[in-house]
């Protein structure tokens, strides 16, 4: 299983990015969640086969309709919660 975090850059919050990102993974089967964060930016934590974590992402570099993305960075994600959907954290 792979498991990543992600922070994605750009316009991406007020433009139902987290919302989006929920369906796209739910459709693609990923656990994980995502926030956004006070600097502007939107966390991404994907939990999945790479295939799966892998198409979420290549979503995730342009996000809806509205949003203007213009980095994703990704990491290893090493934290200790458990994921058993994919859910909008506040």
């Amino acid at each position: 299983m792979e498991q990543i975090r992600a922070v994605v850059h750009g316009v991406v919050q007020g433009v139902g990015f987290r919302y989006h990102t929920r369906q796209t993974a739910q459709q693609l089967d990923v656990k994980g969640s995502v926030r956004n964060q006070p600097d502007g930016t939107v966390e991404i934590v994907a939990v999945g086969t790479r295939d799966q974590v892998n198409a979420l992402l290549d979503w995730a570099n342009h996000g809806p309709s509205g949003a203007r993305v213009t980095q994703v960075e990704t990491e290893p994600y090493n934290g200790s919660a458990h994921f058993d959907d994919f859910t909008i954290e506040r």
